[in-house]
């Protein structure tokens, strides 16, 4: 039988299906549409800024580094162009292969290898690290030849730091680094501009001047605008803010000065700072040994650094600015300054002087024999003992202090390198902070007698030394001992002078600083010094020290001979010149040398040698001054300004990329 259909109930039934899908269409485009207006009209400024990103990168440009000259502009620390071959550890799979692979195509040696090791550990994983630098123009071109084999591989045309001069004045100009987790951690801490400025860099100042002038040398960060395919490779650049190179620090070091003195140490460990004491400018800072900071640059390898680290000689120790030593009686101008300014005894009062002095049950050793009746001049000249042993108990220990310490010592300079140590200059509120012990913290009368000849507890460094003297050449007029005399600016070539701190007057009397002047010349004109400054074409005013290393008994020490090398007493000369006007003061002290006249006065007149009379010791001489057997200077002395300053430095695999 035929179903009988309705046409009408179906034909209903159609229309209201269509007008339903055309409701549900109709309102999937209304979504569509408001879509649409969100996105292009609500949201249209963010969005066009994410599709701007995704087709261009924004690249920083890091700047050249700024070079470091000497006095004279001679280039202590600069940088030189060269190509690396780098890889990308994120977009490398099997590390390990790869570097075979490129070892089969470029030498690859095991301390290379080593090398990126230790930088992958210290950096991530999308850092660009290289595995070999300096690569040869026939090893780029054959790279380039199989580049397809290596994603994740490039090579990059980098600066690289190098110090020209290598070991000499290491401890000053210092070095850079790859920056470290730490170092990283305390940049989150920075002004958002300061952290900006060091997105893209990978290296920092680590020591030296290289770290304490680390923000004028590195110099400010550029960017540059790339439109980018979808795979993320630069297609063309589209805008270029140049980075700006960093500033060109003047130090006032005289480079030549500074080898001629570490060349006079040979193999001996010491220290000198040398100061112009009209200004304050250091124009020598000397530490022995020293190291090569193209070592440093890269990452120092194993075996070096076990070598530095593992030496009991401590190369990698600044003893100019952080060994601290008893200054033994080249504390003793100062000493006779002190009594001279706060009354405590007259300059022609006389003391005997048996060759002891006894107190509190104890003998103090002076001369053997002793040297009868002393004044302040004689007492100086001949480095009376005895006399020094009455002083100190006379002023006692915080009246020493008082007047020791706007000097400087035990305080810190305010030199313009970071590290400084501090050293001791007792007194009795510092005996009662540095013990913990009750039977401890008690000032005993007994220990204020050797503080009268630079001993017991006093400690301090060379270039606290060196400031003071500088300061007693100057009158009593104190600067402030710095390294860096001007920065230049290297796109305008503008200089501007570092400013420093107005000088400080301790208001010493003229008389008393006559007094003291007049017996430090007798020192090199009849004293300790003679034999050392004879013949010299001006007039000097030095000091003779000796220092205890350790303690032990006169009857062991009279044996120096029998003595370990390092129980040995260390040799130290404090001198300035020319004594009528001087423009140069220095502070020397070689280690476990025993006597100062033997170890360290030679070096100090050979100094003054160069920095007066243009002068420069022959082979002969320096290698008599280099194991301490000299005086005055032998045979006939070279012209300072015709001895060439000799490139000691490294600018094959030491040194570093920037």
């Amino acid at each position: 039988m035929n179903e009988i259909r309705n046409a009408a109930a179906e034909l209903a039934l159609f229309r209201r299906r269509v007008v339903v899908v055309g409701c549900a269409v109709l309102f999937g485009f209304g979504l569509i549409g408001a879509r649409l207006v969100y996105l292009q009209v609500v949201r249209h400024e963010t969005l066009a800024d994410r599709a701007e990103s995704n087709r261009t990168a924004i690249v920083p440009v890091v700047p050249n580094r700024g070079q470091i000259l000497d006095r004279n502009g001679v280039v202590l620390a600069s940088n030189y162009a060269a190509y690396t071959l780098e890889i990308t550890p994120s977009k490398v799979g099997d590390i390990a292969t790869v570097i075979d692979e490129l070892g089969e195509l470029l030498e690859v040696t095991p301390k290379d290898r080593r090398r990126f090791q230790r930088l992958r550990e210290d950096s991530r994983s999308f850092d660009s690290l290289p595995i070999r630098t300096r690569l040869s123009d026939e090893e780029v071109a054959r790279f380039a030849a199989q580049r397809y084999r290596f994603p994740g591989v490039e090579i990059r045309a980098r600066l690289f730091r190098t110090y020209p001069h290598g070991e000499v004045g290491a401890h000053v100009i210092g070095y850079i680094g790859r920056i470290n987790q730490r170092e990283k951690t305390a940049m989150d801490d920075w002004e958002e501009d300061e952290r900006a400025n060091y997105r893209g860099t990978d290296y920092i100042g680590k020591v030296g001047i290289e770290q304490s002038y680390e923000k004028a040398l590195h110099g400010q960060t550029g960017v540059e605008q790339m439109e980018t395919s979808a795979g993320g490779h630069a297609v063309r650049r589209l805008s270029r803010h140049p980075a700006r190179p960093g500033q060109t620090v003047m130090l006032s070091l005289d480079i030549k000065l500074q080898k001629l003195v570490e060349d006079m140490f040979g193999e001996r460990r010491g220290a000198l700072v040398a100061i112009d004491p009209k200004t304050g400018e250091v124009l020598a800072f000397v530490s022995k040994p020293t190291f090569d900071p193209n070592l440093f640059v890269e990452g120092i390898d194993t075996e070096n650094w076990k070598a530095l680290t593992e030496s009991p000689d401590n190369p990698l120790l600044n003893r100019a600015l952080r060994g601290t030593y008893p200054p033994g009686s080249t504390y003793k101008p100062f000493m006779a300054m002190a009594a001279l300014q706060t009354g405590k005894r007259s300059a022609d009062k006389v003391e005997n002087d048996p060759g002891f002095y006894n107190f509190g049950g104890r003998t103090f050793r002076s001369h053997r024999g002793g040297l009868g009746g002393v004044d302040m001049h004689r007492a100086i000249q001949f480095s009376s003992n005895t006399y020094f042993y009455s002083l100190a108990a006379e002023m006692g220990v915080d009246l020493i202090h008082d007047f020791m310490a706007p000097l400087g010592f035990g305080q810190f300079t305010g030199i313009d390198l970071q590290g400084e140590s501090r050293g001791v200059l007792p007194s009795r509120a510092w005996k009662r902070a540095a013990y913990r012990r009750a039977d401890m913290k008690t000032w005993h009368p007994g220990e204020t007698i050797s503080l009268g000849i630079g001993q017991g507890y006093n400690s301090f460094t060379m270039l606290q030394l060196a400031s003071a003297n500088a300061t007693l050449a100057n009158g009593g007029v104190r600067y402030q001992p710095h390294l860096v005399r001007a920065i230049r600016d290297t796109s305008t070539g503008g200089v501007v002078r570092q400013v420093q701190p107005p000088a400080q007057d301790l208001g010493y009397a003229r008389k008393h600083v006559e007094v003291v002047r007049d017996a430090m010349v007798a020192v090199t004109k009849g004293g300790t010094g003679t034999r050392v400054f004879a013949g010299a074409a001006y007039t000097s005013a030095g000091k003779t020290g000796t220092s205890q290393a350790v303690g032990l008994s006169p009857k062991a020490r009279a044996s120096g001979k029998a003595l370990e090398a390092r129980q040995r007493d260390h040799a130290l000369y404090m001198a300035f010149a020319p004594a009528e006007d001087p423009t140069i003061a220095v502070a020397a002290i070689v280690e476990n040398a025993g006597f100062g006249a033997a170890h360290a006065a030679p070096i100090v007149r050979r100094v003054f040698d160069y920095w007066i009379a243009g002068q420069y010791p022959n082979d002969a001489d320096m290698a008599a001054v280099q194991v301490g057997k000299a005086g005055a200077p032998i045979g006939q002395p070279l012209v300072a300004s015709e001895v060439p300053v000799v490139d000691d430095g490294v600018q094959g695999d030491e040194a570093g990329v920037l």
